[in-house]
């Protein structure tokens, strides 16, 4: 307080009283300002010190024991290794003691001193010695206490005592300067002692004392805990875990990294691990304490996520404060000096050069303290914003395991991956902000200060303007954050459907809806972008106002200064236009920080929410000991439900008991609840009453097959170790020996995207193999072999169920009703309830509704059979079937091959289905530049937006100009023209050039927003117009990616990026011109260090370019894991696999981590060596201006090149940095650009080649001597392929896997190209015409029914082409109208995404709605009734009869049944027709496949009959 008082009221006198006098800061004799602050910090540490020893002292003689050593640590050391820094700390310790004793004794013996009070003197330095000697003697116990980190009390006196000697130099050198007296031996002794204290400073930083114990089997541990000498830590890998003290002052850890990037491309093995505190399984396990934390102490069910990200956060982010805070109080010190060093120029004749070389001294240190500082908070701020990051995106992926199934429909798929990408990018710029908010009080009243000292009350008006300035951010703020939460609304609705779109692709192109769902997304895109153009609108008026408020302030408070008479002289204008230009950079970054707190509040309130959901029901099953019951599975007046509060319970009323080793079968009609009591036993659903209980551990078999990217011996193994005699046991029995021969890599075969590569049946006996080889007590199987024909059912049924699972407790779900016998139970499900109990014969004799579903199978069966008798052959051929069973029906049984044969391309790909991402090399191409910056009108905007920022600058240099010209240099000259133009001028110069800005920043947002817009759609249209063999061989995690994080890039940064590398060059133009009209020798030594610098961006750049690539291609996939992972979580549950999904979670976190650390390490490398070059540059300009005659150089500019060159380093850093930030995000144009110019399908529509409206009208298709392959360098998969499909017939399709019938399929749609010979229908090639025109007119039921969000009407009649009373009756013919009328929104019901609130029976009856409505001529069923029930099954054949009976039907089926009806039915092996002929002319052939076929299945039923007969 003192020394403020005594500032001010010098500041006063000089300004106000005495305007001709030099009045000295300090007089000779201060009253001993130094040493009050010395004697109040020493004392307060030697207290502290005191205290803590009567501390220690009390607690051991509570113990009433000496302190106990770990024994087992002792007897093994061997000795002790020193690193740099303990050594470092004894040295400087010593050296300090050394110093300050010798000053004590000079003092004894009458040394002089600047206060005047000898016993103050005595006292502070005494203390000193005492404190030192104490700090000493425990740097030396250090190693017997085996401390990991220094104790906090020595860290804190390092802090201070390096605090106290910068405080005591300045003051010193000061005090001298001013007062023209020589150095004494006291002033020297403080130089001397800022250099160790500023070593134990960054020591005290880093806090680890690097002891490295050597033990006596010759290994060495260092210590992690300093608290306790029981934990070990492991060496680290980390480059930046090892580093020295200089190492991390200075980045130089990175050197061995860029030594490699240098010479080729670095890879992802290539990049050292992250630290220890960094690495995602540390910080996801110091994230849960802090929640558990919170959790305690405010009691409560969901803790606050702010209350815990702010306790994680908190110690990291007060050591970034530290550095920030003393970075901004640096900054200042070159305003504050500039009116000396005026007054130097100005009386150089009568001062020493001494005191000049002393001020360029005194600028030059405060810059490397600012460069220091700078560099090492926002280092830290990125590294806390990875911490955080990686314990976020943990948490919700663990989260999204324990979602609860309402809490999952509320937050899609897309939605959850913009919280991982958009979300946790915004809350990690939040935290590289938050760093502002305590530097920003610091600068403004630093500046304020600065102005005082200068201008003195005119500051108050600076004061004002500043505040007034401010106060416009609260209605932007407002708006901003408003704008920001409609943009992360308008994005997640686009993801959402993008996510969708990409995930049902190929339902698109089959149904010809591909240009609606572009249109779709093109309007969310649309109301995206609206919102987006508000925020840069906004974002360009709020830098209208802040890069116009240095002037608005500058012209305020030098008008206040008038109408107060304060004189204006060169050396306060030039110090207060500095000090304004300093101000800039706060008033600059409010709004980018009000914008990020909006942002970062918006994102965090969003995961906060998602983070609070729902979870499953941790308690809604008991797990019993399996000695004490006999029972695997206990149900006991069970209810529950899908959602938490329903009108009426999913299930109600259940009461089970299922013995271990039961064979329990649960059969019913679609949507009945036999889905739904698997999932309440496996603890998914809402338990509203009763109990469960299950005995052992389970396994799952979902309905819809859920298989991970990966190979398929992973798939099985599934976490557990691999045994051979049990993995081929396994494989036998689920009938997968003959795939793997197909295979061309075996079970080593990598599996596509769920599983798109595998046949229907495949990925269901893949998952099946999967449950078997846990060897698990109880086995849930949803509907196992619905997917499967009928010979590998049977197989399956046989060796597997009843064979492997002999012993095991299982319950099956089936609509197969030749597999009900076998049960030992059967629960009959009917509205939610078990209807009937019981075994096979005793539920027939009940007649209730169990022999309506018998029935249904029985007719089917009869049809079978009535074919088979009418053959001449039919009754030769059952002795037959029992003989070669398995090999006969191997070769001809219809698995059904979904999806095209993969195998081939896959063996050119060594097994590889999925391909690593493409990565672009080497530098990113000028063409990517190119392409951007002419991507809107031509690049005619970038040289006006360029012209404006010139104009800014010209405009800008041109008003500090003037008024350095027209400034007196003395209070006693008189001004070269009169004061009133001065200020008019420069405020008509300032105004101009704040609206040159105001049309930059609106061109700016303009241009970049058109742009992103544009590639936008190019990459959207291409991605939606590439054919299928894309989309199986892409991960959508990485389109997902490009749509989402490299989207937002373009959005709302790229442009401001690129537009800043322009304006830091023309910045920097300016400011060396300004420099080189005083001194233009500074071009001696900036054209070299420009060299330089130049020479490290190249060395700089190839290393941290494929370090941000590889930082974007190992996001995708996290984002890949964590959709796969949501899809399956109930698998996941049930195999209590939670913990091996969430390590490799961890995993990925910390791959994406590794690029991502050293990408933000690198650049901080390069900016701390431009920074010291550039500080060079600028001491080398002012030792210029210091030695240079007087009168060669006028004073005002030279002080004007000075306020300029203080922010040389910031310039010249600022130039690299933003040409490498700007690239860095220019990849994010160059990932869209790869997926902007796809190989293309043929055209929508072809003009010349339109077919009539009523085409096809007959329906005939043939075709004539059809090949295909899937590439150039695969063989045909379909070879030589000549027949007719007469019109309005029913056509059966069969052959093995692998025979061709999907590609035939695909073709008639061409989802894949013929590459010879043609298709015709109704005497079109369909080759000829528009892919468009053909799909929009055939209809297709897929075996994967697709459902999309929306409504139920939305679903059937996607493009709104019907009317309501059409709609209603398609529902009653596919036997929905009663179940959608039941509900309470009828035709507006809700579609959740995938339509996971429908059963999937439910789902496959709206698939053939659709196509009732849409009544085509030619109809395809791929597996159509695959999850129905036998009974629901017979309706809608009866129903395809009657609605196409003039139609052509084209089936593919497992159900034997519905081929068997056709008209003709074509066999296909190898790619080649087998036979094609009716089915009762094939049965009469003895030696047919279908003839084997039919044989298979009726052999099967032969159980069923007799077990009906023996009731």
């Amino acid at each position: 307080m003192l020394l403020f008082q005594h500032m001010f009221t010098a500041n006063m006198a000089s300004n106000l009283k005495l305007p001709q006098l030099q009045i000295a800061w300090l007089p000779r004799k201060s009253p001993c300002v130094r040493e009050h602050i010395s004697i109040v910090v020493l004392l307060a540490f030697l207290v502290l010190l005191l205290l803590q020893f009567v501390s220690k002292l009390v607690s051991r003689i509570c113990r009433n024991r000496p302190e106990v050593r770990d024994q087992s640590v002792e007897k093994y050391m061997a000795g002790v290794k020193f690193n740099i820094s303990y050594r470092i700390t004894m040295v400087c310790s010593a050296l300090l003691l050394g110093t300050h004793l010798i000053m004590l004794l000079i003092m004894l013996n009458g040394g002089e001193t600047l206060c005047d009070s000898k016993v103050r003197a005595l006292s502070s330095e005494v203390m000193q010695v005492v404190l030192w000697a104490s700090t000493l003697f425990t740097i030396c116990n250090i190693p017997s206490n085996k401390y990991a980190k220094f104790p906090w009390i020595l860290r804190a006196w390092w802090f201070c005592s390096f605090s106290l000697y910068i405080i005591c130099t300045a003051l010193d050198a000061y005090s001298r300067v001013t007062n023209h007296s020589q150095f004494k031996v006291g002033d020297y002794a403080d130089f001397i002692c800022l250099l160790p204290s500023t070593l134990l400073l960054g020591i005290s930083i880093r806090g680890k004392t690097g002891l490295v114990y050597t033990l006596s089997n010759d290994t060495t541990e260092p210590l992690l805990d300093g608290k306790t000498d029981r934990h070990l830590e492991y060496k680290m890998e980390s480059s930046y875990g090892k580093a020295t003290l200089l190492q991390l002052v200075t980045f130089s850890w990175l050197n061995p990294l860029f030594a490699v990037g240098i010479k080729k491309p670095i890879d992802q093995n290539e990049i050292p691990d992250v630290d220890t505190k960094d690495s995602a399984e540390f910080l996801s396990h110091k994230f849960d304490e802090r929640l558990k934390h919170v959790k305690q102490k405010d009691g409560s069910v969901n803790p606050s996520i702010y209350k815990a990200i702010f306790l994680f956060i908190r110690k990291k982010a007060a050591i970034n404060a530290l550095f920030a805070v003393i970075n901004a109080a640096s900054s200042y010190v070159g305003p504050y000096l500039i009116d000396d060093f005026v007054n130097f120029l100005n009386e150089k004749n009568k001062q020493s050069l001494k005191s000049g070389y002393l001020l360029a001294l005194a600028f030059l240190g405060a810059k490397m303290v600012e460069t220091i500082a700078q560099r090492q908070w926002i280092f830290g701020a990125r590294q806390l914003g990875l911490r955080l990051r990686a314990a976020l995106i943990s948490q919700i992926y663990r989260k999204g395991l324990r979602l609860s199934c309402q809490s999952r429909q509320s937050h899609t798929s897309g939605e959850i991956i913009n919280y991982m990408s958009v979300d946790i990018q915004r809350i990690t710029d939040f935290i590289w902000y938050l760093n502002i908010i305590w530097m920003l009080p610091v600068q403004i009243s630093l500046a304020i200060y600065i102005l005082h000292t200068n201008l003195g009350s005119g500051s108050l008006a600076a004061l004002a303007a500043t505040f007034i300035v401010m106060s416009c951010n609260i209605p932007i703020t407002r708006f901003q954050k408003r704008y920001q939460s409609k943009i992360m609304t308008a994005k997640d609705d686009r993801m959402k459907a993008t996510s969708e779109v990409l995930r049902n692709m190929k339902t698109l192109k089959l149904q010809a809806w591909d240009s609606k769902y572009l249109n779709k997304l093109e309007s969310l895109r649309k109301i995206e972008c609206d919102w987006l153009w508000r925020s840069l609108r906004l974002s360009a008026t709020s830098a209208f106002i802040f890069w116009g408020a240095p002037t608005f302030i500058s012209v305020v408070t030098f008008a206040a200064c008038m109408l107060m008479g304060i004189q204006l002289t060169a050396g306060r204008v030039l110090s207060a236009l500095a000090t304004f230009r300093m101000l800039q950079d706060p008033i600059f970054s409010l709004p980018d920080l009000l914008s990020n707190i909006a942002q970062g509040k918006v994102s965090a309130d969003r995961i906060a929410s998602y983070l609070q959901k729902d979870e499953i029901q941790q308690d809604s099953v008991e797990y019993v000991s399996k000695d004490k019951t006999d029972f695997g599975v206990e149900i006991d007046s069970g209810k529950f439900s899908w959602n938490p509060e329903p009108s009426s319970p999913t299930l109600d009323g259940i009461q089970l008991k299922v013995k271990k080793g039961m064979k329990v079968a649960i059969c019913g009609t679609v949507g009945s609840g036999k889905s739904s009591l698997l999932s309440c036993m496996l603890g998914e659903m809402q338990k509203l009453a009763g109990t469960v209980k299950i005995s052992g551990t389970k396994a799952y078999v979902p309905q819809s097959p859920w298989i991970l990217t990966g190979n398929i011996r992973d798939n099985i193994l599934f976490g557990n170790q691999y045994d051979s005699h049990k993995y081929e046991k396994t494989v036998k029995a689920c009938a997968l020996l003959k795939d793997f021969e197909l295979f061309p890599c075996g079970d080593l075969t990598e599996i596509g995207e769920r599983g798109i590569n595998m046949s229907g049946g495949q990925k269901q006996r893949i998952q099946i193999a999967r449950a078997v080889y846990q060897d698990a007590d109880i086995y849930l199987l949803d509907d196992p072999f619905s997917a499967v024909d009928a010979h590998t059912g049977t197989q399956l049924f046989e060796e597997c169920l009843m064979g492997m699972l002999k012993d095991k407790t299982v319950l099956y779900v089936t609509h197969q009703v030749e597999f009900l016998p076998a049960a030992d139970l059967i629960l009959m499900m009917q509205n939610g309830k078990i209807a009937q109990a019981g075994r096979f014969d005793e539920l027939l004799q009940q007649n209730i509704g169990f022999e309506v579903i018998v029935g249904a199978h029985n007719e089917a069966l009869d049809s079978i059979l009535t074919v088979e008798n009418s053959s001449k052959t039919s009754q030769e051929l059952v002795p037959d079937a029992s003989t070669d069973t398995t090999s006969d029906a191997e070769l001809i049984h219809s698995r059904h091959d979904s999806e095209h044969d993969l195998s081939l391309d896959i063996t050119k790909r060594e097994g590889k289905l999925i391909q690593e991402e493409e990565r672009e090399k080497g530098s990113i191409g000028k063409e990517v530049y190119w392409y951007y910056l002419t991507a809107v009108k031509g690049g005619a905007l970038v040289p006006i937006i360029i012209l404006a920022q010139s104009s800014f600058q010209v405009l800008q240099i041109a008003s500090n100009y003037w008024m350095a010209w027209t400034s007196p240099t003395t209070s006693d000259a008189e001004p070269v023209v009169d004061m009133k133009l001065i200020l008019l001028v420069y405020t008509l110069l300032a105004v101009g050039s704040a609206f040159c800005v105001l049309l930059r920043a609106m061109l700016v947002a303009t241009t970049g927003l058109r742009t992103a817009q544009k590639l936008f759609t190019n990459m959207l249209h291409s991605i939606l117009r590439a054919p299928m063999a894309f989309f199986d061989s892409t991960p959508t995690g990485r389109i997902l990616n490009r749509a989402s994080t490299d989207q937002s890039v373009l959005d709302l940064e790229l442009a401001g990026k690129l537009g800043w590398c322009a304006f830091s060059i023309i910045q920097i133009i300016g400011t060396i011109a300004v420099m080189s009209q005083a001194a233009w020798q500074v071009f001696v030594i900036f054209i070299p260090v420009t060299a330089i610098c130049i020479w490290y961006q190249q060395y700089y750049i190839p290393t941290a370019r494929e370090l941000a690539r590889l930082s974007q291609i190992q996001r995708a996939p996290i984002l890949h894991h964590f959709a796969e992972s949501l899809s399956g979580a109930a698998t996941i549950h049930a195999f209590d696999q939670e913990d091996r999904f969430t390590n490799a979670n961890l995993s990925l976190i910390d791959n994406h981590s590794r690029p991502w650390f050293h990408n933000v390490s690198a650049m901080e490398w390069l900016s701390f060596r431009l920074n010291i070059l550039s500080n060079f540059v600028f001491a080398f300009s002012l030792i210029v201006l210091v030695s240079l005659p007087e009168g060669i150089i006028n004073p005002s500019i030279a002080g004007l090149a000075v306020t300029y060159g203080i922010n040389l380093n910031v310039l010249q850093a600022s130039i690299i940095w933003n040409i490498c930030n700007a690239e860095n995000k220019m990849i994010s144009v160059e990932r869209i650009i790869q997926y902007s110019d796809l190989t293309s399908e043929a055209p929508f529509v072809v003009e010349e080649y339109r077919p009539p409206n009523n085409w096809p009208e007959v329906g005939t298709i043939c075709f004539n001597n059809l090949q295909i392959r899937y590439a150039e360098h695969l063989p045909s998969v379909l070879k030589n392929i000549t027949c007719t499909f007469p019109g309005r017939k029913k056509i059966g399709v069969v052959g093995r896997t692998g025979s061709g019938k999907s590609t035939l399929i695909q073709a008639i749609f061409r989802i894949v190209e013929p590459r010879e010979g043609s298709i015709i229908i109704d005497n079109v090639d369909i080759c000829k015409i528009g892919l468009h025109d053909l799909r929009s007119r055939l209809s297709i039921i897929p075996q994967d029914p697709t459902l999309f969000e929306g409504t139920v009407r939305g679903n059937l009649d996607i493009l709104f082409q019907y009317s309501d009373k059409e709609v209603w009756e398609a529902l009653d013919k596919c036997q929905l109208g009663d179940l959608v009328r039941a509900k309470e929104k009828k035709l507006d019901s809700p579609v959740v995404e995938n339509g996971e609130n429908w059963s999937v029976g439910q789902r496959q009856l709206f698939c053939l709605g659709r196509t009732l409505l849409k009544k085509s001529s030619i109809l395809v069923l791929d597996e159509a009734t695959a999850s129905v029930d036998s009974a629901t099954d017979g309706v809608i054949q009866k129903i395809i009869s009657q609605e196409f009976k003039d139609r052509t039907v084209v089936t593919i089926a497992h159900r034997i049944h519905t081929v068997i009806d056709s008209d003709l039915v074509l066999v296909l092996s190898d790619g080649r027709i087998a036979e094609y002929d009716s089915p009762k002319r094939l049965l009469e052939k003895e030696d047919s496949f279908f003839s084997k076929l039919i044989k298979e299945y009726s052999m099967r039923s032969q159980n069923l009959n007799s077990s009906q007969q023996s009731t």
